[in-house]
């Protein structure tokens, strides 16, 4: 669990962008994992989250991307937690047959691993999601229905859930993106996985990680890259978002000696050429120190230099050698 007695930092991979390291199904995890053995480590869902999978460890802080944000703009701290209790929503639209894969599923997770899952409820009506790969190369997309996610959060709030899982349908499956099975390609969903679960953060305060659910739930056949291989060979990605969700911090405006706070950050770690975000530019102006990672490129190619922020970025080839000189200093 947390201990304060640890450096703590952020180590954040943004979902959608083509990251060589973490833009595929958990790939990060393993690089994740070395820091939390001697830190306390924000981790966005992206770097963990594995479809059956999960890298997440007792000393990460699972923590959605909009709530990063008002973190460290010191809009709200985060108060460490375990066994928070889940609500799951599912999408009207999702065909019983596959929505009963995915209660098998949460049971399951929930047996094996004492996750405490409050219930479940379906949208009123189909939230319409919509995904593709713009012209750049990110990923994105539209949600016709979002505002029936908010109408189930707030049913699953009152009878006491304190984090939310949200269950889309997909229409197309990962069938029509070879790229990204050979670990070459962009995550075709990611992009607008955030739109939903920044949804529910921003209006409600509270933990939230998003799962698809597609028509098609066959387990490949064929071989697909490593990197991409835990969302190939299940049904669902619902148990990494559970396993996260179970052990999210809390979102809090009350500083105590229990929460974490923009001043308890010691570092933060990106990829090397995504360095336009909120999270970058408010640890620069708060002296924070920024690793830019070079082994870890994306392709929204915004690097220090092009920012004209250069100075204030450190810049190192590996995972590896980061961890080395946080560890120094």
């Amino acid at each position: 669990m947390f201990d304060k007695n640890l450096k703590t930092g952020a180590f954040i991979v943004p979902t959608g962008i083509g990251a060589s390291i973490g833009g595929y199904a958990g790939d990060a995890g393993a690089y994740a994992r070395k820091f939390a053995e001697n830190t306390n480590l924000i981790v966005n869902p992206n770097v963990v989250n594995a479809g059956g999978f999960s890298a997440i460890t007792n000393k990460m802080l699972y923590t959605e991307g909009f709530a990063i944000d008002m973190f460290f703009k010191g809009e709200i701290n985060l108060m460490p937690s375990k066994n928070n209790k889940i609500g799951i929503i599912y999408d009207k639209a999702i065909p019983q047959e596959i929505l009963n894969i995915h209660i098998n599923t949460q049971n399951a997770v929930q047996v094996v691993y004492g996750i405490d899952i409050g219930g479940y409820t379906i949208t009123e009506e189909e939230v319409g999601v919509e995904f593709f790969v713009d012209k750049c190369g990110i990923s994105t997309g539209n949600v016709k229905n979002i505002e029936t996610l908010g109408k189930s959060c707030e049913k699953l709030l009152a009878s006491g859930c304190d984090a939310i899982a949200i269950v889309c349908l997909f229409e197309d499956s990962f069938e029509d993106n070879p790229d990204y099975a050979n670990g070459t390609g962009v995550d075709p969903v990611g992009g607008v996985e955030a739109i939903l679960s920044h949804y529910i953060t921003k209006h409600y305060n509270i933990p939230c990680a998003h799962s698809p659910a597609f028509r098609d739930c066959e387990i490949e056949k064929s071989i697909v890259n490593p990197k991409s291989a835990s969302e190939y060979i299940t049904p669902t990605f619902l148990p990494c978002i559970l396993l996260g969700l179970s052990q999210a911090p809390k979102i809090t405006k009350i500083n105590s000696n229990n929460s974490i706070n923009i001043s308890d950050i010691d570092f933060l770690v990106m990829p090397y050429n995504s360095l336009g975000s909120v999270p970058v530019l408010e640890a620069i102006s708060r002296s924070i120190p920024v690793f830019a990672i070079r082994e870890n490129t994306t392709v929204l190619d915004v690097d220090a230099v092009k920012l004209g922020i250069k100075n204030s970025i450190i810049e190192v080839p590996a995972y590896d050698e980061c961890l080395k000189l946080i560890l120094k200093s």
